[in-house]
């Protein structure tokens, strides 16, 4: 029956264009996003105080909050702590391997800093001769999906800078979109991958626009 096949074969081409021209669109608006986050973390980056921070210790301090309380043994986050670290290397801070913060800083002293005790914050900064303490705190919500019945997942990672002397200089915070799964912390370090130039910049932009404090 040709006169019922086609017509069904001539909207072909118009279906291919019609995908293709939503297709050529999606791409578009992501290559315009990546230039304008891009953009962005030059612009923050452009902030003239590299000489300020070269070579100054930085102490990475990884936690997950779970049910309330905060889960910090550090060895659970080394690839989030790799990765942090590596973005730090670039902007000239010295940083610390695990082992070493290990070795220095009582895991007691570690949990108190996650309850933002300042005491214990300036202790373990004062144990290693740190100029400064970079927090993140890993926390996840569960929802449920309003379309369709499954559970989801929205995790967020929240970094707060602090000097030697304990006091907060800038924070930053990365998102993810809700996911279905139970792998928070693999989510996170997805999140890490995806964002950390963008916290890292936000970051040192903030410390820079504040007056500098004394050189460890």
């Amino acid at each position: 029956m040709p006169w019922v096949i086609l017509p069904s074969l001539s909207l072909w081409p118009l279906a291919a264009s019609a995908q293709g021209f939503k297709f050529s669109n999606e791409d578009k608006a992501q290559a315009e996003e990546k230039a304008e986050r891009k953009r962005r973390i030059d612009d923050q980056l452009s902030t003239p105080c590299l000489d300020r921070i070269k070579n100054r210790k930085i102490m990475v301090l990884i936690g997950e909050e779970v049910n309330g309380a905060v889960q910090a043994r550090q060895a659970a986050f080394s690839p989030h702590f790799d990765a942090i670290n590596s973005r730090l290397l670039k902007l000239g801070l010295r940083t610390y391997t695990q082992e070493e913060i290990r070795r220095q800083v009582a895991q007691a002293e570690i949990d108190a800093h996650f309850r933002n005790n300042p005491d214990a914050a300036l202790s373990a900064a004062k144990r290693l001769a740190a100029s400064y303490t970079l927090r993140g705190l890993i926390s996840s919500r569960a929802m449920r999906n309003p379309m369709i019945p499954v559970n989801q997942v929205a995790v967020s990672l929240q970094f707060v800078l602090s000097g030697a002397d304990g006091k907060r200089i800038s924070q930053a915070e990365a998102q993810s979109q809700s996911f279905s799964g139970a792998d928070v912390q693999g989510m996170a370090l997805t999140l890490i991958n995806e964002q950390a130039e963008e916290v890292v910049a936000k970051l040192y932009s903030e410390h820079c626009q504040q007056p500098e404090r004394g050189r460890k």
